[in-house]
């Protein structure tokens, strides 16, 4: 999966908060995993987001937004990083700009400076309590208009004497000093800097504590980077290189580093993503890297490029993936039990001389058989492992003749000792329960009833029973969601009834299986688009 894949998913509303374990098997709890990925989407924000700001311990997170006006802040439960992010209180600034772009806190937070492109002018705030943008008064403003009327950035020296506001329709920097620190009433007009040759749509920009850098986001999509040969003097800038975003942000708004150099932050306009780079080299953005998201998902896509279902064992330590495009079963070792970030191909065993358009998946308890359904030859096909767990001593035992009773079968499930499976299917849209006279012998099977799933969901994919059998879980690609259905008998489908739905378009598309770990507090989700298994904690 590409990164620009993954985060135009997170734009749809993963809030990137991490999540502790909630509540076993209810899928309202289900939370996207978010950890040790590289961006954070502030979804607080009805508008476009401009500019972020981080409090020098790393602790606090501000951002700019165009659409509702404020400035949105939120708390890091571990300095500088954006996934432990989880939004506090916002602050609005529409009563002075309606368009506020960049901003700036005085290094003890008890200032805050705002710049907008409605009135072109910088805005200073009295913050009464450190860091807390809700304690924040308006003290007054200063207009920019004589330089640009399209002010994107705003930054100020270590000492408050000088302030820098950053200019879209001038592209320059423009210097002032201020006799008296941190109070924008005493500001002049000191020099302006042209950058459009190197930088022609600044927006936001940084400027390293010793004033010896600076940077400047590019709105197409790149951050410059400057030497400053005389500190804080912006005549002295000598253009050095630049970073393309393009592949994360195509739109870069707003520019931030951690206090060390060693981490890049950009934000992105109407995406809103604040991503995060990694430099090798601090304050040198050429060694900037960007690290995609790869624990909230495990991508599949060198094996299958169709995958149908995912199956796990037991203990965690193994994933099974069947798929169309491969006809196959293909395994994987997993390092650190039902974590797919550890998974490791492994192996496959084709089933293409059985079935070449395989869906379900199936293993019995012990992992000396294997079952697969399929909607070519309309049949379920059983398979005899001699070693447990190692598909690649199966072959190929018995099948059963599905057809005219389950239409295109999508899903297989079974009881967990053998003596019922049910099986998942399209045209009809519904769910068939058999009874097994001889456990785990599929051609000792006889059809016992059906139940539509249509109202639910009329492209049903993936099936999924809670080991005691009260609850039943369906996943398609027609809501793009789980249904969860509650069963007041146990393995009676008959019994089942709708109970709550939960969303995973964020995420999946087309959804095509579902696992459960076993006590219910792990869910994973198969998607055939991009060719990826996605995880869940509830």
């Amino acid at each position: 999966m590409s990164a620009s894949k993954a985060l135009m998913k997170a734009a749809s509303g993963v809030s990137g908060e991490v999540l502790g374990v909630g509540d076993p098997w209810n899928i309202s709890t289900a939370q996207w995993l978010a950890e040790d990925v590289n961006y954070f989407n502030p979804v607080e924000s009805s508008g476009s987001s401009f500019h972020i700001f981080f409090k020098p311990d790393g602790l606090k997170l501000y951002v700019s937004t165009n659409g509702d006006s404020e400035v949105n802040e939120y708390n890091l439960s571990e300095a500088w990083d954006i996934t432990t992010a989880s939004y506090l209180q916002a602050f609005s600034v529409a009563t002075q700009e309606t368009g506020p772009k960049g901003m700036f806190f005085k290094p003890d937070g008890t200032k805050m400076y705002v710049v907008g492109t409605s009135n072109d002018s910088v805005y200073e705030y009295n913050l009464s309590t450190a860091w807390d943008v809700t304690s924040a008064s308006h003290v007054q403003t200063f207009s920019v208009l004589s330089q640009d009327f399209a002010p994107r950035g705003v930054w100020f020296k270590t000492d408050g004497t000088k302030m820098y506001v950053s200019g879209a329709t001038s592209a320059s920097i423009h210097e002032y000093n201020l006799s008296t620190a941190w109070d924008i009433s005493s500001a002049s007009l000191l020099q302006s800097e042209d950058i459009s040759t190197d930088t022609p749509a600044p927006r936001s920009l940084y400027i390293r504590s010793d004033g010896s850098k600076m940077y400047v986001a590019n709105g197409g999509g790149h951050v410059s980077e400057y030497n400053l040969s005389t500190a804080w003097d912006v005549s002295s800038a000598s253009h050095v290189q630049d970073l393309d975003t393009t592949g994360v942000a195509t739109f870069t708004g707003g520019v931030f580093l951690k206090s060390d150099g060693s981490e890049l932050y950009v934000i992105g306009g109407s995406i809103k993503l604040v991503s995060r780079y990694q430099l090798s080299t601090a304050w040198d953005i050429s060694s900037a890297s960007y690290q995609e998201p790869t624990t909230k998902y495990f991508s599949v896509e060198s094996e299958e490029l169709s995958p149908k279902s995912v199956f796990f064992k037991p203990d965690g330590k193994k994933m099974y993936v069947t798929g169309g495009s491969g006809d196959d079963v293909n395994e994987y070792d997993l390092s650190t039990a039902w974590n797919i970030h550890t998974a490791s191909y492994s192996q496959n065993f084709s089933v293409a001389a059985q079935e070449t358009s395989p869906q379900g998946l199936f293993f019995k308890p012990d992992g000396t058989k294997m079952y697969v359904n399929g909607f070519d030859n309309d049949t379920v096909n059983e398979y005899d492992l001699s070693t447990a767990w190692d598909i690649s001593s199966a072959s190929y035992s018995q099948q059963l003749d599905i057809s005219g009773q389950n239409g295109v079968s999508t899903a297989i499930f079974f009881k967990p000792d053998g003596t019922k499976f049910y099986l998942l299917g399209r045209g009809p849209d519904a769910i068939d329960e058999y009874d097994l006279s001889t456990a785990w012998d599929i051609t000792s099977a006889s059809r016992l009833q059906e139940i539509s799933v249509n109202s639910e969901e009329s492209s049903p994919s993936g099936l999924f029973f809670k080991p005691d059998g009260t609850k039943m879980y369906v996943v398609g690609f027609s809501g793009d969601e789980v249904n969860e259905y509650d069963l007041s008998t146990a393995w009676d489908i008959s019994s089942s009834s709708a109970l709550q739905t939960f969303s995973i378009i964020g995420q999946s598309n087309s959804s095509e299986g579902i696992f459960f770990k076993p006590d219910g507090l792990k869910m994973y989700i198969v998607d055939q688009t991009e060719d990826a298994i996605f995880e869940y904690d509830l």
